[in-house]
């Protein structure tokens, strides 16, 4: 079973930056998918981003492409989001988790709030 805690969201203005980071323990991390959720305020869960195991293939949802970066450093168990060019719309509590939670019938931690507004 995977455990995870997620941190680094906070406030910031449109046009700015948050790296969020997901320290993970409890599963073989190196061994697995990871990815980045988020819900906003009325809305399902939705996937923002991907990476594999080794860190060499990542994906994203169109609406975060060329503005969001997903990486890992397994020597750490972490996963970081580097969130460039931040939107209103992207306001969400974000969540980390593997990417086949599904699968895997992997549950959710806290998350972070990210709030984008000036």
């Amino acid at each position: 079973q995977l455990q995870v805690v997620e941190s680094g969201g906070g406030l910031v203005q449109p046009g700015g930056s948050l790296r969020l980071s997901c320290a993970a323990s409890g599963r073989t991390f190196s061994s697995h998918a990871m990815g980045w959720f988020r819900q906003a305020p009325g809305k399902e869960r939705e996937f923002v981003a991907a990476i594999n195991n080794s860190g060499g293939s990542t994906t994203y949802a169109d609406s975060v492409k060329g503005r969001f970066t997903i990486s890992r450093n397994n020597a750490k168990n972490t996963v970081y989001l580097q969130m460039n060019n931040l939107k209103p719309e992207d306001t969400a509590v974000y969540y980390c988790n593997l990417r086949d939670y599904v699968f895997f019938k992997a549950g959710w931690g806290q998350g972070t709030q990210v709030t984008v507004s000036s």
